[in-house]
């Protein structure tokens, strides 16, 4: 595997010799009860890499652990799994100790560089605020991108906030077409948006340049929709009205999968809307399992939702570990506090304009 190492750490596994993990007894398992049912004493997932030590005396580490599923163990195959996807008399990781105690150690300094000085105990801007400068952020994430677009999967969170603007659409369709994006989560109002403005130039009725309002064109996004659902499919009305830009016109134009899921709000919906919720949250950890760097963009909701999906590690083909990282784009520090309070601490927050963000991000990776 390819690593920038100023951009990508890496992974230092637990020290297996200490005595605390030497001594450890090896992991417990109970049968499910009934399908979508715990054994009591279950072992909840984070989303840290979580080893389980095996009769063998060998440490396993789990797969893309994730929040809120658990462990099922059968000799050395270790899967993690949502509760509802147990079935009676499945082998579950039982414990609630993340120490080794119970054969069951959690891992959260796997990527932290040691630390050669360390600094005070009191120090001033030491969390990342509106008055917290990005540059260095934005500079690691040019790296991260130009690596992964080679060497790693990069998915997109977007909320309809990109679809408004004319520069910020054009340019992440400048992003999807050459290759910073290899998949795209958002919703109905994402996509139907994006439809509207190449269709109308409009988003919800406003110009997407000049944001004047449009005479009726509060039924510009009803009329795409109407389109799109009269003839079947997004990619069919993309071609009969020769629609040729925007967000889900590249992501056709490149292959690049898009999950759409649905909301209560939703108008129409699109058909390829995936009412389900359930429906939508496996497909989308289809991509979650995946990803080595989401940028989740202007859509709280959506953000933290894939964010628990998302582990904050993936073992590579050969072995290797590296971390997924996770940027969060957003006006306030709500979203990434609250993935933070969720669990996914690795969460990494650019407090900006949407809009700016990704003019700026695509200035500097285009050509």
């Amino acid at each position: 595997m390819h690593i920038v190492p100023e951009v990508i750490p890496a992974y230092t596994p637990p020290d297996f010799t200490a005595p605390e993990l030497a001594q450890a007894p090896a992991a417990r398992v109970a049968p499910a009860p009934a399908d979508g049912v715990l054994p009591d004493n279950y072992h909840g997932t984070s989303n840290h890499p979580e080893y389980l030590r095996l009769e063998s005396g060998a440490w396993l580490l789990a797969p893309q652990s994730r929040m809120d599923s658990v462990l099922v163990l059968r000799g050395s195959d270790l899967q993690v799994l949502e509760a509802r996807r147990v079935r009676e008399g499945d082998p579950v990781v039982i414990g609630r100790t993340e120490n080794g105690e119970e054969g069951i150690f959690v891992h959260v300094f796997g990527f932290e560089p040691l630390n050669e000085s360390a600094p005070d105990k009191f120090s001033f801007r030491n969390r990342g605020t509106r008055e917290t400068p990005f540059s260095r952020s934005y500079d690691d994430l040019y790296k991260l991108l130009r690596h992964d677009r080679e060497h790693g999967y990069i998915v997109w969170v977007l909320g309809p906030a990109v679809a408004f603007d004319m520069d910020s659409r054009a340019a992440m369709q400048g992003l999807i077409e050459n290759g910073y994006c290899q998949a795209l989560m958002a919703g109905n109002a994402l996509a139907t948006h994006d439809l509207e403005a190449a269709r109308f130039r409009t988003g919800l009725g406003q110009d997407i340049y000049t944001q004047t309002v449009l005479p009726l064109g509060h039924y510009n996004h009803l009329d795409i929709i109407n389109e799109v659902r009269k003839r079947g499919s997004i990619h069919r009305t993309i071609e009969e009205l020769r629609l040729r830009d925007g967000i889900i016109y590249a992501c056709e134009k490149k292959a690049v999968p898009y999950v759409l899921a649905g909301s209560i709000r939703d108008d129409g919906p699109l058909p390829e809307v995936i009412a389900d919720a359930y429906q939508a949250q496996d497909a989308m950890r289809v991509h979650a399992r995946r990803a080595t760097t989401v940028i989740a963009l202007a859509t709280q909701l959506h953000s933290i939702a894939f964010g628990n999906m998302v582990p904050s590690y993936l073992i590579e083909a050969d072995g290797k570990v590296r971390p997924v990282f996770f940027y969060v784009v957003d006006m306030t520090e709500f979203c990434v506090d609250k993935l933070a309070n969720r669990g996914s601490a690795q969460a990494v927050a650019i407090l900006t304009n949407a809009q700016d963000f990704i003019v700026n991000l695509w200035n500097n990776l285009k050509g």
